[in-house]
């Protein structure tokens, strides 16, 4: 008979948590609940009772499981589960966008040959949001088992999803066992920050002990040394209990008669003994053919499939079912939910008590004949069988063929983006290859850059390969020059060259000088020198021919990549053609990301040079179909900043926090370091100093020292900003302050002003003349449509002064057009033109148009210039009245007027009657007048206490 509880017993506590918790993802208030406990202690049964309660409740029941199948399996649990998902209606992708090829990494039917390999967090967001997608129609449940068994990547899933549920109608309920490890050691981080609430199993208490027991007998009338004796034996644990229940009912230990069950002889057995010999007991009863499908299985782990049982023992179906249902009969084996066609053990110590019974020398035996029925089923061993068969072997005995196979488990683990798994599968690889050279070497060829993808930088360089010798120790220190890049430890990336260049010689093989100059490419070009350009393109070109020759396209597609950033400064056609060669590289040799890269920089520079987005914008689209979702954000960034400059603030401004929040959430740090120099733009660009700090402030908080758009927060964002407050002089020290930068780190941005803006401030003020002006506009980044309208006003300055006005008119229509579609470039640029445009300009309609376009977005001491320049030119200009809201409160209610706030606000700097007038474009007579109106309005005694005040109040 069964003797296994009907109904949860003692959990009253626990089943109210997890009621509570499904009310609330019914209401859209999911999370994370972890249910934890020692083996046997009822967290799967409280898991099940909690998905059939989800059930009746019309809710969406999706099951994974971690598997003691062979080494941990990448993102098992997960695709497991939303598998579930297909074996119905497959759920609506409309709302998944880019993110639905990333999940063709778990699900099958999804896969893209095309699409690229994401991060782990970024997988985790495409998991998240197609549970919420299938969640808005009817609420989840995502049931994950034994995550104690699960591998790292399922883990950092299980995280992300924990910390982005709160909103969602969907709850994650997750069974680990409390043993130390990573699961329980993330579950107890997770839960101190807020993102999930820990249900604890404890052990029944004795009375709880007797209810299980009439459960289980279904009785009232059970004997009281019976409960004793399984409260001593199993000490409160409900798996045990049953066990050794269904041992003495098998044994005739424990009979049931007229007046209820009645116990006959001495109940006391040893435990874990009691639970082996149940086993055993249970097992022998199967006769031989049903105990060797069990020790089959048993060798296969905790679950099993039922192909290879068959195959192993050469069973027909009727007679491997019929050994089956004997084994669920004897609570030995259950069907396994969530995998058709697979049988799981009760719990995994029934599967270890199996295993017990096994001599060595049957387990080597075993483990061998099914290998071999494995690999015969499925040919080239595909998905997780790989890693099973490496474990099959390793207990055959066969050392080097699991070392193999446990190295190709790595080798896909990392091409699937499955990092952290990928080092563990390795680490057995090289144990067990340790006295295989050549096979060591490859291992540790893909060891490396698994490393660098976790992060573990010091171990990679830690690792021996003084054994080696020759070529395969050239090859390593290749692979750790391209470590040495990716940690950003330049100088010791050098060092690996120069040691792999003298293990190869001057006769280096090209598939191997290929990589080794593509990488010190890399590196000459981030480490300050007089030729750091001409050098790192020296060795990409040379790079680009070996690996033609030598027939590795991916290298060739990285050397003419970094080809055409090199060139884009100087030349953008070449860096065209460079990313066009690496663009058709890819599609002859199907490489998706390095497609996508170089139709991305194709894309960049046709926006760079006419302003254009619709390149951006079918980039965008191709990106997400291929499920490049860095790509596709990258892209994002860049139509954000194109807002900025184009004038659309509002739309900018959404833009930049939705794109902010998303590469925060997935750890894109390059992106979120573009995001927020942008935002620093946006805020200067609207003339506000304090919100451009602040966000120049949260950037050098994420920034690594010399970050490429550091630059740009002093000639994109301050420099602007300078020149909205009409302090010239501070945006020209901006603007040196960018160059400065570049000169010290190379950058591929550029649109800092050393190419633009700079040029035209120091023509106007005298620092630049026709030598420096042709020095400085020479790069084809002169040529890029944002500089062009400057570089071009530099132009019509220059031959304005030369007397040559018609030239001088032609080079300011090529500025106007070149600026049409940045308003505010625009504007500034007829401001900054005006008193040099004599003889050939209009400076009074430029004036009339700059004063009405500033006025009306609310830059005042621009439009006050502007009025204060017309005036100097006898021009009549209208009074303007507007202004107001810019004084502060306690200063409108003494009186203050718009024009006196802006003496004011220059008080502060401490500033002469002089200065001030030639800021404001009054006279200094006209300063001293509104100073003392000041002093009288606000009652301060002198210019120096209101010169105080003035800069208390702006801070």
């Amino acid at each position: 008979m069964q003797t296994r509880a009907p109904h949860v017993v003692g959990r009253d506590r626990e089943v109210t948590a997890v009621t509570g918790a499904l009310a609330a993802t019914r209401e859209s208030r999911g999370g994370a609940v972890f249910l934890t406990g020692e083996a046997g202690i009822g967290k799967s049964r409280l898991a099940r009772h909690a998905a059939g309660q989800a059930y009746d409740a019309g809710m969406r029941v999706l099951k994974g499981r971690g598997t003691t199948i062979g080494p941990m399996v990448p993102f098992r649990p997960i695709a497991e589960a939303l598998l579930g998902l297909f074996r119905g209606d497959p759920p609506d992708d409309s709302a998944l966008g880019p993110y639905k090829p990333v999940l063709g990494t778990l699900i099958p039917d999804w896969h893209d040959h095309r699409s690229t390999t994401e991060s782990v967090v970024v997988l985790a967001e495409a998991v998240l949001r197609l549970l919420a997608s299938v969640a808005r129609k009817t609420p989840c449940l995502l049931v994950l088992e034994d995550l104690h068994e699960a591998d790292a990547e399922t883990l950092a899933v299980v995280e992300y999803l924990a910390d982005n549920l709160e909103d969602q109608p969907v709850l994650l309920l997750a069974t680990i066992r409390t043993e130390p490890g990573n699961a329980l050691e993330l579950v107890h981080r997770m839960v101190q920050r807020g993102s999930g609430s820990l249900v604890e199993l404890h052990r029944l208490s004795q009375d709880e002990v007797g209810q299980m027991t009439s459960a289980c007998l279904d009785s009232e009338l059970v004997p009281a040394e019976l409960v004793d004796r399984l409260w001593t034996d199993s000490a409160g644990n409900p798996f045990v209990i049953e066990e050794l229940l269904h041992g003495m009912v098998s044994g005739g230990l424990l009979v049931a008669g007229a007046h209820g069950w009645q116990v006959l002889g001495s109940l006391k057995l040893p435990v874990p003994a009691a639970f082996v010999r149940s086993v055993a007991h249970r097992t022998d009863r199967l006769g031989p053919q049903g105990r060797e499908v069990l020790s089959i299985a048993a060798v296969l782990g905790h679950r099993f499939p039922l192909s290879v049982v068959q195959k192993v023992t050469g069973t027909d179906d009727r007679a491997l079912l019929s050994h089956l249902h004997a084994g669920v009969a004897a609570q030995l084996v259950t069907p396994d939910e969530p995998a058709p066609d697979w049988y799981a053990f009760r719990h995994p110590l029934t599967a270890d008590a199996l295993l017990a019974q096994l001599t060595l020398a049957e387990r080597v035996d075993l483990s061998a004949r099914t290998a071999d029925s494995i690999e015969d089923l499925h040919p080239g061993l595909p998905g997780d069988w790989c890693p099973l068969v490496a474990k099959l072997r390793f207990d055959a005995g066969s050392q080097t063929q699991a070392g193999l196979l446990f190295a190709e488990a790595g080798r896909r683990a990392l091409a699937g983006g499955a990092a952290e798994s990928a080092v563990a599968l390795l680490d057995r690889a090289q144990d067990l290859l340790h006295s295989e050279c050549g096979a060591r070497a490859e291992v540790l060829d893909t060891l490396l850059p698994a490393l660098a993808d976790t992060g573990d930088f010091e171990r990679a360089f830690a690792l021996d390969v003084s054994d080696l010798q020759g070529t395969l120790r050239a090859k390593l220190h290749t692979r750790l020059s391209r470590v040495a890049y990716l940690a950003g430890w330049f100088t010791e990336g050098v060092e690996q060259v120069r040691i792999a260049r003298t293990l190869l010689g001057p006769d280096a093989p090209d598939e191997l000088a290929a990589q080794l100059d593509v990488n010190s490419a890399y590196l000459a070009l981030n480490i300050p020198s007089a030729d750091r350009i001409s050098s790192a393109a020296g060795l990409a070109r040379q790079a680009a021919l070996a690996a033609d020759r030598a027939g590795l396209p991916m290298v060739a597609c990285e050397a003419w990549q970094l080809l055409g950033i090199i060139a884009r400064e100087q030349d953008i056609d070449e860096a065209n053609a460079c990313f066009s060669k690496a663009l058709a590289l890819a599609d002859e040799h199907q490489l998706p990301i390095q497609h996508v890269y170089a139709l991305v920089r194709l894309a960049g520079n046709d926006w760079l040079r006419h302003g254009s987005t619709a390149a951006l914008d079918r980039t965008h689209a191709q990106a997400c179909r291929v499920g490049a979702i860095t790509v596709a954000h990258n892209v994002d960034a860049i139509l954000a900043l194109q807002s900025v400059l184009t004038g659309d603030y509002a739309v900018a401004a959404g833009e930049i926090d939705r794109c902010l929040r998303t590469t925060t959430r997935l750890r894109f740090h390059a992106l979120t370091r573009y995001l927020l120099m942008t935002k620093a733009v946006l805020a200067a660009h609207q003339g506000n100093r304090t919100a451009t700090d602040d966000a120049i402030s949260e950037f050098e908080t994420v920034a690594k020292s010399g970050a490429q758009e550091y630059p740009l927060c002093f000639g994109l964002a301050r420099a602007f900003c300078a020149l909205l407050e009409e302090n010239h002089g501070l945006a020209m020290t901006e603007l040196d302050r960018a160059l400065d930068l570049e000169s010290q780190h190379p950058t591929t941005f550029h649109l800092s002003g050393t190419h633009g803006l700079r040029v035209l401030l120091g023509v106007l003020d005298g620092r630049f003349d026709w030598p420096e002006y042709t020095s400085l506009t020479a790069p084809s980044a002169s040529a890029m449509r944002w500089n062009r309208q400057f570089t071009e006003l530099a132009h019509a300055v220059l031959l304005g002064r030369c007397g040559r006005f018609d030239e001088a008119l032609e080079a300011f229509e090529r500025a106007q057009e070149a600026a049409a579609p940045y308003p505010l470039a625009r504007h500034l640029g007829l401001r900054l033109v005006a008193g040099s445009a004599a003889g050939w300009g209009d400076p009074v309609a430029w004036l009339r148009s700059a004063e009405e376009f500033f006025h009306q977005a609310t830059v005042p001491a621009v439009a006050s210039a502007c009025r204060g320049l017309l005036r100097q030119a006898g021009v009549p200009v209208q009074q303007r009245r507007s202004g107001t809201d810019s004084v502060p409160a306690q200063l409108r209610g003494h009186g203050v007027t718009v024009r006196e706030f802006e003496v004011f606000v220059l008080l502060a700097d401490r500033m002469g009657n002089k200065a001030i007038g030639t800021r404001l474009h009054i006279s200094p007579r006209t300063v001293e007048k509104h100073v003392a109106s000041l002093i009288a309005k606000t009652g301060h005694p002198d210019r120096e206490s209101l010169s105080a005040y003035a800069a208390a109040l702006g801070r």
